[in-house]
């Protein structure tokens, strides 16, 4: 069984909703009937695959056993690191046996299990987290809506939401919120996602005149594009729907990213829950020890350099491969040329706030978004080995 996608899935679904809208109107909280709702489906997700099952639910015990062991002790670095080691180990095993087309210890959810321990060890070293209840962590890493593709919450907004006791007429607007979330989703994913899927092929650069040959390598770009827009941001609002039936307000995962001026406004809409997440605990944590360390003698070299190591790690974590590298490396580049002209350009400071500029802008932004997704989806790699 697929989450969001299978016919069983919305059957099993709507059983776990009902329960929870029954609690919810009768003003009871969610918490634990979340937890038992989402070891049930999770359970479901792998009886074809039990042998993932097994790695998910080892990963979990892990997890859940080292988060409790260094919150006793939030100071220690030794436990830190190692905590840290066991929550990063299985992905990276993951993604390099990936490469040669095996799959140690993987199973479905490994990223986001991994971005959400990853989280609760730096927020507990750092002491932003001084306390964590077994039960609170395993409720948090197994909450079946988000647990297969996200998008990403952050334990303390999480935990206050499966906490919170509503009064009914707020669940009841929650619930009716999550219901068209859901619907709308399946519009997105199954419809429109589904008629864009049909209307691209990837193919090697024909012998046709040079201006249709481009043209068709531009239309696949953008018919590729749309249809992952349309398919990631059908199951976030499906995914996000279903959290808030159960009480939780999942957080937007997009927000009209068609409509950037610029790569830093893109990376504020795209997949937003995904670069926050890079941005609070990857950029500004690199940013803070290469200050430290006097890496850069400007502080606008240390930004430069970090957009670099964010994006391409972000690459990298959709695997290790050359597109997906490349696909990385790139928007590092986009990013750190953005941010140098931003700051450095008399022209950008003069222009910035007019129409035209604006409207020049997304032209240009548009069609790098798309070369982006020319080299996330190989088909830059294809052209090359047409070559």
């Amino acid at each position: 069984m697929s989450f969001y996608a299978d016919p069983s899935f919305f059957v099993l679904l709507m059983a776990a909703i009902i329960p929870a809208a029954i609690l919810g109107l009768t003003e009871k909280p969610l918490g634990r009937y979340g937890a038992v709702a989402s070891v049930a489906l999770i359970a479901c997700l792998f009886c074809k695959t039990p042998l993932e099952g097994i790695y998910a639910a080892g990963y979990l015990a892990l997890s859940c056993a080292s988060i409790q062991w260094l919150v006793r002790r939030p100071a220690s670095k030794k436990r830190f690191w190692v905590a840290l080691t066991l929550a990063l180990a299985p992905l990276v095993a993951y993604k390099v046996s990936a490469a040669f087309d095996q799959s140690l210890l993987g199973f479905l959810g490994i990223s986001y299990l991994t971005f959400k321990s990853v989280q609760m060890v730096l927020e507990i070293h750092d002491g932003i987290i001084d306390r964590m209840k077994p039960l609170d962590t395993f409720s948090f890493l197994v909450f079946f809506p988000t647990f297969t593709s996200g998008p990403i919450d952050r334990s303390r907004r999480f935990l206050e939401d499966a906490h919170a006791v509503r009064p009914r007429d707020e669940y009841a607007g929650m619930l009716a919120r999550g219901i068209l979330l859901i619907v709308a989703g399946l519009v997105y994913k199954l419809f429109i996602a589904g008629l864009l899927y049909k209307a691209y092929s990837f193919a090697p650069w024909g012998s046709g005149p040079f201006l249709w040959e481009l043209f068709l390598q531009v239309k696949t770009a953008y018919a590729y594009g749309l249809y992952l827009f349309f398919d990631f941001a059908g199951y976030s609002l499906m995914a996000i729907g279903a959290s808030w039936c159960l009480g939780v307000r999942t957080p937007r995962n997009f927000r009209a990213p068609f409509i950037a001026v610029d790569i830093k406004d893109f990376w504020n809409r795209w997949h937003m829950t995904l670069s926050f997440w890079l941005r609070d605990f990857v950029f500004m944590r690199f940013a803070q020890a290469a200050m430290k360390r006097k890496l850069f003698k400007k502080r606008l070299h240390t930004s430069l350099c970090g957009y670099l190591v964010n994006m391409t790690l972000m690459g990298a974590w959709h695997g290790l491969t050359p597109n997906y590298l490349a696909y990385g490396a790139y928007h590092g580049a986009l990013l750190a040329l953005c941010e140098l002209y931003q700051k450095k350009s008399s022209f950008y400071k003069k222009n910035k706030e007019r129409t035209w500029y604006k409207i020049l802008s997304w032209i240009v932004t548009i069609q790098l978004v798309m070369l982006g997704f020319a080299l996330f989806s190989g088909q830059i790699s294809l052209l090359l080995k047409g070559r």
